[in-house]
């Protein structure tokens, strides 16, 4: 019988948003349970399309496995994460290590993109201070989301590392599968060399939809690489709203030879180098996008992503640039989500369905340039915001985001209609909208707070998909970006400025 210890400590670290993580917002269920402990790991991620979950069910399914949970916890994308939380978080999980007595493996579900206040490389940080317990030898799979920026110490620690394949991520569940086909291996003593090179160009996330060439065929292509020997390869497409040395793409290969796992990640990342030219900039203005959506003529909604104001990239969720072009541009049959504001949801919630508030909604966050947009606004429907997500990305979780609202614009010229919530949560669930009285096919216009991940519910019911640059905290232009700490001479984008290298002046008029 093999002992695995499994944990899991989950950060996407945005270092331009407005707000950092504390202790309090990894204890927090919103989209995700909050901080489980023992028991409660297995019990509560079970059947959620989580990396944790994929592995235990694998696990579970295979004789001659016991496995000791000792945490899981996430806090959703933001600034920083405090010293408070990681030295707590990252101290109950070497605890519980230390305290699981004699154990044969190690399983982490962890992110990649994390950073501290003190730690530049967050799971890097944490995975030295597991070995410091464990020692070097003991085998520890981990998982990491496919934005990862991944670094030297995080492949050093780590004696395998399986990442996300897909951008809506579907496959969260099925990589923490992988991730325990690899301890298998080791556990049978199997030999597993390493390899990791990084790219020299950042790429944007309004960029890497892996339905969209150039990722589409670089994520194909890893399952079509021909090298003996090599037992798996990944890429990491990187987190570049994480202003630290290590930020962009990087490719990751695993062989039982050296040289295939080489084999493996140069053939990566000559076919990234290759690509860089291809990688597409799909953002409009958010006065454009509204102007198309009002135009175009077919049977279903146009849907018009807030790239900028993405909750999931570490965005506030509360600024007010799309909801302004969809009133200013008399949208028509337009309705927006979620727009974090507790304060204005509770007092929806104290004025109750019908009447009317004066009122300034959104824009609250301290952002540079946001304001809130101030108006009249009916109150159309209330929640309790927990209702069970639907779509695919959320599987089997149940939301909870506290006193939500639908609002409508009282103007006389639009017909505009915006989900008010109390817990930042990026709209990629149609669930956010039905649960509040809102059939999406039913509607022109439909305006979510996401930058890709939409895509896996949305898609099927969108006539049109449009990506608005409309300002946020979750930059899309990375050559507009003042970043401080990237290795020098990585690319600002695709083709872009290196990183050291100032801007050329423009041409006089």
């Amino acid at each position: 019988m093999k002992r695995i210890a499994i944990a899991g400590f989950q950060h996407e670290t945005n270092t331009f948003g407005a707000t950092r993580a504390s202790f309090a917002d990894f204890e927090l269920a919103d989209a995700w349970p909050g901080l489980l402990i023992g028991a409660e790991v297995l019990r509560q991620t079970a059947g959620v399309n989580l990396p944790i979950a994929g592995f235990c069910d694998a696990a579970r399914s295979t004789d001659g496995y016991d496995l000791h949970p000792i945490l899981w916890c996430s806090a959703e994308p933001c600034s920083y994460v405090t010293d408070d939380a990681f030295e707590r978080i990252a101290g109950m999980i070497c605890d519980g290590i230390r305290d699981a007595g004699a154990i044969d493996g190690l399983y982490l579900d962890l992110h990649g993109a994390m950073v501290t206040e003190s730690h530049e490389d967050g799971e890097g940080e944490l995975l030295t201070r597991i070995r410091g317990v464990t020692g070097p030898d003991l085998p520890i799979a981990v998982s990491l989301d496919l934005h990862a920026n991944v670094t030297k110490t995080i492949s050093a620690h780590a004696s395998s590392l399986c990442i996300f394949r897909t951008y809506p991520h579907i496959d969260m569940a099925a990589t923490g599968a992988r991730a325990f086909a690899l301890l298998e291996r080791l556990f049978d003593n199997a030999a597993l060399y390493k390899a990791f090179r990084q790219a020299p160009f950042l790429v944007p996330l309004s960029s890497q939809h892996t339905g969209s060439p150039p990722c589409r065929e670089l994520y194909e292509r890893l399952s079509q690489l021909d090298i003996e020997d090599l037992v798996t390869a990944d890429i990491a497409m990187g987190f570049p709203a994480a202003d630290i040395r290590d930020a962009g793409p990087s490719v990751v290969a695993y062989g039982s030879t050296q040289e295939a796992a080489d084999r493996a990640v140069a053939t990566l990342l000559d076919s990234l180098l290759a690509a860089e030219g291809r990688f597409d900039d799909p953002l409009l203005s958010a006065e454009a996008a509204v102007a198309r959506a009002m135009a175009h003529d077919g049977s279903g909604p146009v849907v018009i992503a807030d790239a900028q104001d993405n909750p999931g990239a570490g965005a506030t969720s509360d600024t007010t640039g799309l909801l302004t072009a969809l009133v200013a541009g008399k949208a028509r049959g337009a309705v927006l989500a979620l727009l974090d504001d507790p304060e204005v949801a509770a007092s929806a919630h104290a004025a109750g369905i019908g009447a009317e508030l004066e009122t300034a909604l959104g824009g609250k966050s301290g952002q540079a340039g946001q304001m809130p947009y101030k108006g009249r606004f009916r109150v159309e429907a209330l929640s309790d915001g927990r209702f069970p997500f639907t779509g695919v990305m959320y599987a089997g979780n149940t939301a909870d985001l506290g006193p939500t609202v639908l609002l409508r614009v009282v103007d006389a010229d639009a017909d505009v209609r915006v989900v008010v919530g109390s817990r930042r949560c990026q709209c990629l669930d149609q669930a956010i909208f039905s649960h509040i009285g809102i059939e999406l096919p039913a509607q022109r216009i439909v305006a979510v707070k996401s930058t890709v991940h939409f895509r896996a519910d949305f898609e099927p019911v969108a006539d049109l998909i449009l990506l608005a640059e409309a300002p946020g905290a979750h930059p899309c232009r990375l050559d507009r970006v003042t970043y401080r700490n990237l290795r020098p001479g990585v690319r600002l984008g695709p083709r872009g400025r290196p990183f050291g290298v100032r801007p050329l002046p423009k041409a006089p008029v």
